[in-house]
């Protein structure tokens, strides 16, 4: 797939300078005997030390669902790749927020794309990570247990039913290989960056697997290795809830999770920003009259969550800000 070439946009490349420091020759002029000969004092330039490199500038990136194009023009427009695609943006820090495949045409291509941006990230002093999202979970399940029923809790149901319900694409199945599950399987949960509590969905849920960012990241990674088709659907089911900060508990909510696993603000995808604001739009909208619009990331939950998915699958915007925000 041809990609929009997007000229780079205030790419910022953070790098001390250390000027050359060279020290001056002590000067002795030789004289008469009964001339006093005078040595001058050396001189030099202050001697700086370079200091060491402290971490880039911090973007966070909502949910792609597929939608391949319009992350190269989003990640284009902050500077993060160059018109080819490749990793322009030296030692920034890049966070993908979970869910790259399902309902958009190329969620493989996503995947690729995000797996080949961290490596160029690391070699340029920066980093590209990522964070499990539920499709993630899902097409986990999907591929390694198609259609093993599974109890839902409401009758059996098999991942791969749930997973071409919920958007799944077959051209992404095929495209699938064992590099990729690898990848998927090892995402965490979720991080912690600058007091920016990173996770995927807008649940509480990750309270029942852990009172630490490292033990909730380990029983995740723990119960995909057990390879149990009930235990992932229950992680899957789990981390499918959502609008945990939405109402008048919400802040106390986020609270919650705050003072767990530390930050000072929850910053999420998974629930568009269009179904926060009751502002709900079709899946098959097209952009036209009637579709939400979607200008940024929302914040709320008496300011401790602030929303990221802007809704890309419903016409709404694929979401790529760097933080803190500025309000």
């Amino acid at each position: 797939m041809d990609h929009p070439t997007v000229p780079a946009e205030g790419t910022a490349h953070l790098a001390g300078y250390t000027p050359t420091a060279r020290d001056l020759p002590v000067i002795a002029q030789a004289a008469p005997q009964d001339v006093p000969t005078v040595e001058l004092t050396p001189l030099s330039a202050p001697q700086t030390q370079p200091l060491p490199p402290g971490p880039g500038p911090l973007y966070v990136v909502g949910d792609v669902h597929g939608y391949l194009d319009e992350l190269h023009q989003a990640l284009a427009a902050q500077g993060l790749i160059d018109a080819q695609g490749h990793w322009a943006a030296g030692n920034a820090r890049l966070w993908f927020l979970g869910d790259f495949t399902d309902r958009g045409p190329d969620g493989v291509g996503v995947i690729d794309l995000v797996m080949r941006l961290s490596a160029e990230a690391a070699a340029a002093g920066g980093y590209c990570k990522a964070l499990m999202g539920n499709h993630e979970l899902l097409l986990i399940g999907a591929k390694r247990f198609a259609d093993t029923p599974v109890n839902s809790g409401a009758g059996t149901a098999s991942f791969q039913a749930a997973w071409l319900l919920n958007g799944g694409q077959r051209t992404d199945m095929e495209r699938l290989e064992d590099h990729h599950l690898q990848w998927m399987s090892r995402l965490d949960a979720m991080a912690e960056e600058d007091g920016h509590l990173l996770v995927h969905s807008d649940t509480t849920a990750y309270l029942e697997y852990g009172d630490s960012i490292e033990a909730v990241n380990d029983a995740v990674t723990e119960a995909l290795q057990r390879n149990d088709p009930d235990e992932v659907w229950e992680l899957f089911r789990k981390f499918t809830k959502r609008f945990a900060f939405r109402d008048e508990a919400g802040g106390e909510a986020a609270r919650e999770l705050l003072d767990t696993y530390g930050g000072s603000r929850v910053v999420h995808g998974h629930s568009p920003i269009p179904y926060l604001l009751g502002e709900v739009g079709g899946e098959d909208e097209d952009g036209e009259e009637g579709a939400p619009v979607v200008s940024g990331p929302h914040l709320y939950a008496d300011g401790l969550a602030l929303a990221m998915d802007g809704g890309v699958t419903m016409a709404g915007k694929l979401l790529v800000v760097q933080l803190p925000l500025a309000i």
